[in-house]
């Protein structure tokens, strides 16, 4: 359960969903953060790579709630608690980084050199700034690393004194009050020293690439080549047959000639659909897709193309779904695509299971190619309407069915805005459009693809897959295209959107909202509305579910996200199997009174809360008075009088 103000928020307990949620929407300012409070003694390169291993490594281990406590920063909304843990686990460990190995402790895994993210070949490091860049950096060298905590924290975070010391002593730090007088005498913190401490000559996620030491690779070259040429020779000579079974059994030799699978990978046995097929088709789905494209009588390309999937190699960039198995095709796959799309040739391939994306570049060079698996199977007329055929420089292009008669672009955000139309070119392809899916920092908006047939008008959104996502509104049980529901749908949507990207890279097939309760808040503040978003994977599990607290409010959709209530991964809750939900939140009034709010699905009969705060309600809405932080547990009564508990 999140404790939830319109005005702050007060020490709650953070799942893992709401760290990761925090984590993707404010990288690049933890990135930084780690990247300034590391000892400089690392060098700019490893001080990058281990900025980003500390975040990427600051989530719960555990699917339980963690207890956060501290200063909530000003304008996070509803990632506040989530951003507030992620950021004492980056400072912990950056801490850590700067401790000697040989201390009498054992040594934790921030001091020892980063195994992911890892670059071959090449040293990162930022920008190079001016000379106050310069000189600050010198000043951050000669602190300490709770000096330059402090500092950070001070300068970059704009925390007051006392909510700085309290960060640090949760972080480890063993004298708060010393760290923060040497950070005080380095130089006065002011909007100047915000500004550097923003510029480009500390931020590790816009960076400048040289090689490492050309000599020594190529001495570390040949080394590697010669103990790899001395294990093919010892596997070969321990694989010679002997007496019984080999490990294989009586399987043929991985090179062994194979009529299917030299079908596969033949570019004249590619299946094409007609053009028109799909207008006289039983099934309206990927099957009857035609190929399209100005490349696809280019053999070469596709031969390429269907090797690289059956085989790839070191350098591919190979990308699959969850539960999307990137195997090689069983048979001649169908052929959807082939053609030019900004600087690469793109293929793009359907076999019955999956959908395949083949890249390479178009000007001829060798290398950089991608291969992108998405599941797809089970696929009808709605979830069938568009998949990915590029994305570059922050944008996206869909292909779009054949069926489609019109694309526009609508931005979530922006509900009253009508939609925009996007061109097609004659094979299908659209124009880019911007992708939130590959944009870092604040929501300020989220463009949705608007797909227009015979039948409806549809909503999809790009959650960084193959295939978008179809968004719905309604009860579980029936539940309508946005485009085609009442207006607050869209209203909802609004305030949703800025939470898609936690569900992004899941593959995800549908998400659907809807209103399951609407509450009149005490002290005469207004209404608020109780959402419950739930995402349908295309592999049926792992579905990912959110109860939303949407509290009253005049202000823009992007300055007013929704609040996660509460959240379950893999619960049948607020589906159609199980159409029920209970959630509850603390929220404070205009005039400061805190108050325990709970609301259930119309299935509840009664509601009550136990432990931190005591109440009971009949019906399915509960308002009690509570004190700031506490925590309580909520259960509620069906009609039949089976017991339920809260979403977790």
């Amino acid at each position: 359960m999140l404790n939830v103000s319109t005005q702050e928020l007060a020490p709650v307990s953070v799942d893992v969903e709401q760290a990761e949620a925090a984590l993707v929407e404010h990288y690049p300012r933890l990135v930084r953060i780690a990247y300034l409070v590391l000892p400089p003694s690392l060098g700019r390169n490893r001080r990058v790579l281990t900025a980003h291993s500390v975040v990427q490594r600051s989530l719960p281990r555990g699917r339980t709630g963690t207890m956060v406590a501290g200063p909530m920063p000003v304008g996070r909304g509803a990632a506040a608690p989530g951003y507030v843990y992620v950021r004492g686990q980056v400072l912990r460990q950056t801490l850590e980084a700067g401790l000697p190995l040989w201390r009498w402790a054992w040594p934790g895994r921030a001091r020892f050199p980063p195994l992911l993210p890892q670059v071959w070949g090449l040293r990162l490091f930022p920008r190079s700034g001016g000379a106050d860049e310069l000189a600050l950096d010198q000043r951050l060298s000669a602190l300490s690393g709770p000096a330059r905590a402090a500092y950070v924290l001070r300068g970059l975070e704009r925390l007051p004194d006392g909510d700085v010391l309290e960060v640090l002593a949760e972080a480890g730090v063993a004298d708060p009050g010393a760290a923060l007088l040497d950070a005080e005498g380095a130089a006065p913190e002011g909007a100047g020293t915000t500004a550097l401490l923003d510029s480009p000559e500390f931020d590790p996620c816009s960076l400048q690439a040289r090689p490492t030491d050309l000599m020594r690779r190529r001495q570390h070259a040949k080394a590697a080549l010669a103990a790899v040429a001395a294990l093919l020779v010892c596997g070969t000579l321990l694989g010679l047959p002997g007496e019984g079974w080999s490990p294989d059994g009586a399987a043929a030799p991985p090179y062994a000639r194979n009529p299917a699978a030299e079908a596969a990978l033949d570019p004249g046995r590619l299946h094409r659909v007609a053009p028109a097929a799909w207008q006289s088709s039983a099934r309206t789905d990927f099957s009857v897709w035609p190929a399209r494209g100005t490349l696809t009588g280019d053999s070469a390309l596709l031969r390429r193309a269907l090797a690289v999937w059956a085989r790839p190699g070191s350098l591919v960039q190979v990308s699959a779904t969850p539960g999307t198995p990137p195997g090689p095709p069983m048979g001649a796959p169908q052929l959807l695509f082939a053609g030019a799309v900004d600087r690469s040739h793109v293929v793009l391939f359907h076999d019955g299971l999956r959908i395949v994306r083949y890249a390479e570049p178009g000007d001829g060079t060798t290398g950089g190619a991608a291969l992108d698996f998405a599941r797809v199977d089970g696929a009808d007329a709605p979830s069938s309407g568009a998949v990915v055929v590029g994305r570059g420089q922050g944008n996206v292009r869909y292909l779009t069915a054949p069926w489609v008669t019109r694309v526009s672009a609508s931005d979530l955000l922006d509900p009253a805005a009508p939609p925009r139309a996007l061109r097609r070119d004659a094979q299908g392809v659209t124009d880019p459009l911007a992708s939130p899916a590959t944009r870092d920092g604040d929501c300020r908006s989220w463009n949705a693809l608007e797909l227009t047939d015979a039948d409806a008008s549809r909503l999809v959104a790009d959650l960084g897959e193959l295939a978008p996502a179809r968004l719905t509104w309604g009860p579980p049980s029936a539940p309508t295209d946005v485009p085609g529901a009442a207006k607050e749908a869209r209203a909802a949507w609004a305030r949703t959107a800025c939470l898609l990207p936690s569900m992004s890279a899941h593959g995800v097939r549908t998400v659907n909202s809807w209103e399951y309760a609407r509450q009149d808040l005490p002290e005469r503040n207004g209404t608020a509305a109780w959402l419950c978003t739930r995402a349908e994977t295309w592999r049926g599990t792992g579905s990912r579910t959110l109860a939303q607290f949407q509290a009253p409010s005049s202000r823009e959709p992007a300055d007013a996200p929704a609040a996660i209530a509460a959240g379950s991964l893999g619960s049948a809750a607020c589906g159609p199997r199980d159409p029920r939900v209970l959630a509850g939140a603390l929220w404070k009034s205009r005039a400061g009174q805190w108050y325990l709010l709970a609301a259930g699905s119309e299935q509840f009969t009664s509601l009550i809360a136990s432990g931190g705060v005591r109440g009971s309600a009949r019906g399915n809405l509960l308002a009690v008075r509570a004190s700031q932080g506490a925590q309580a547990e909520l259960g509620g009564r069906l009609a039949d009088g089976t017991r339920l508990g809260a979403l977790r």
